[in-house]
Formats: C-alpha cells, sequence, structure tokens
C-alpha cells in the first residue's frame, strides 16, 4: 500500500510514510499529532497522505494498516495466543489490567488531581462528555456524582453534548472523556464550551492529542488500543480508576457536604430494595 504510492509522494509525505513504514506494529498507537511530531511535519500533511491513500481519514487509514500486519487474534487482544486456555487467557487479562491500573496511577499528578477536585466541588453545574464506549463512562461518573449530590449532566449524543457545550459557561465544569483525545465531535464541543468561559478537565490516553489543547486540566490514563481494540476492558477500568480516585478524595475532603447528600439519595431509593 504504501510502498507502491511512495515514489510518488512529496518529501513530508514520504517522511511520513517512512515513519510508519519504519514501525508498523508501533504506528498503530500513534495519534495524528504523534505521527506528525515524529515524521516532523504538521497534520495536514498526514491528513493529506491518508486521503492519497484513498481513506477518508486518519483512522480509517490506522484500521487498513492494523488488517494487513498481523492475523486476526492478535490484532484484536495483542498479548493472547489462539491456543491460550481459557485459564491462561484469564491470567494474561489480570496481568495486563493490573498494570494498566499501575501505570495510569504512576501518571497521576497530585497538583492536577487537588484542582480538579477543587473545580469540581465549586462548580454551579457539572457536564461529562463523551461518545462511544466513553459514554458508557460519563453515565457512571453522573450516577456517582449525582449520588453526592452534584448538580451533573452526561452528554453521549452528538448533538446533545454540542448543546450542552454551548450553553455551558463560567462557572461550569466540563469532564470530556475520550481514550484518543481525537474524536471530532469531543474536541468541538470543549472548544465551544471553553469560549463560553466554562472550566475544561479533559481524561485522555494521549497528552497531546487535540482534545488538551483546550483543557484546563489534562488527567491522564494508560492503556493503548489499536483500531480494532476500540472499547477495550482496560481503557475502561483506566478511566473508572482515575474517576474512583477523585470521587473518593473529593468525599474525605468534603465529608460533611457529600455525607448528608450521600444520605438523602440512599434513603430516597431505599424503598426499591427487598
Amino acid at each position: 500500500m504504501l510502498e507502491s504510492i511512495y515514489p510518488s509522494l512529496t518529501n513530508s509525505e514520504q517522511r511520513v510514510a517512512r515513519t510508519v513504514l519504519d514501525d508498523l506494529e508501533g504506528a498503530l498507537f500513534y495519534t495524528i499529532t504523534d505521527l506528525a511530531e515524529k515524521a516532523n511535519v504538521g497534520e495536514t500533511t498526514v491528513i493529506r497522505l491518508c486521503r492519497k491513500l484513498g481513506f477518508k481519514g486518519y483512522q480509517e487509514f490506522k484500521l487498513a494498516v492494523v488488517q494487513n500486519i498481523s492475523s486476526p487474534t492478535k490484532q484484536i487482544h495483542d498479548e493472547i495466543q489462539e491456543d491460550d486456555s481459557l485459564i491462561q487467557i484469564a491470567e494474561k487479562l489480570g496481568n495486563i489490567n493490573t498494570q494498566t491500573i499501575q501505570n495510569t496511577t504512576a501518571l497521576l499528578d497530585e497538583e492536577r488531581l487537588q484542582r480538579t477536585i477543587d473545580e469540581l466541588v465549586n462548580a454551579r453545574k457539572i457536564y461529562f462528555f463523551g461518545v462511544g464506549s466513553s459514554g458508557i463512562t460519563v453515565e457512571s461518573a453522573k450516577y456517582r456524582f449525582m449520588r453526592m449530590g452534584f448538580n451533573v449532566e452526561a452528554a453521549t449524543d452528538a448533538h446533545i453534548i454540542a448543546m450542552n457545550a454551548a450553553v455551558a459557561g463560567k462557572g461550569d465544569v466540563v469532564v470530556g472523556i475520550s481514550v484518543s483525545g481525537s474524536t471530532k465531535d469531543l474536541v468541538d464541543a470543549v472548544r465551544i464550551a471553553k469560549q463560553g468561559g466554562a472550566t475544561i478537565i479533559c481524561l485522555t490516553h494521549y497528552a497531546r492529542s487535540p482534545i488538551t489543547q483546550y483543557a484546563d486540566v489534562v488527567l491522564l490514563g494508560s492503556s493503548r488500543e489499536n483500531p480494532l481494540q476500540g472499547g477495550a476492558f482496560s481503557s475502561k477500568m483506566a478511566q473508572i480508576h482515575i474517576l474512583d480516585i477523585i470521587c473518593t478524595a473529593l468525599s474525605i475532603q468534603h465529608r460533611d457536604k457529600v455525607y448528608n447528600m450521600l444520605q438523602k439519595t440512599a434513603r430516597s431509593v431505599s424503598d426499591k430494595l427487598y
């Protein structure tokens, strides 16, 4: 694919192609920003190359790459082998998930965590935005913060996200959750909310992804996904781990307010259980 078109590419496009060809498996985990920086070109050059190859965008290009470099099992499950027993699969996944949480913890910055807690506890309203698999995470976050008595909204539909972003303003906090940090619907929304005066917190796995350009606070998780692994449970664990730390620390630091609300919300559903 790249080799056949290589001679007809411009010098800058050839640098992008060579960067990919020199490390095909590693390139699967590059964001468009990562690849552009490694090739020492602009992001528009990467997009131009993708379109010359007949792809609509960078993500579609990566999907084509992953489908041509390894077996289906390797593409989807990485370290899992086709002849592994169920116990071996369980043990490998246990090790992967444990390592994900440990790596995520190692990336956390105490000052950023504290600012996140301070911004959330003083927010007029909290908006959690996320699409696809990350949309499931934002729904969980909304539930947890609602139980603690916060004025909170979660949006997972692109149109609803856009409208919420348009009305968010000074005193509001928008938490954008995206593994790649490159989801256009989310990046556009946080940009609009930022322009409206809202504080932006982003939870992503790529420090130099597009969403971080608009963030007041960046929280990093650790888990890699290639295009066929979108929505991997390990990525979800990293997201939930960070949110659990924030909620737990917030509950301790503001225990009187939070405890009273936890009692109220618990009583409100107490008759729903046998």
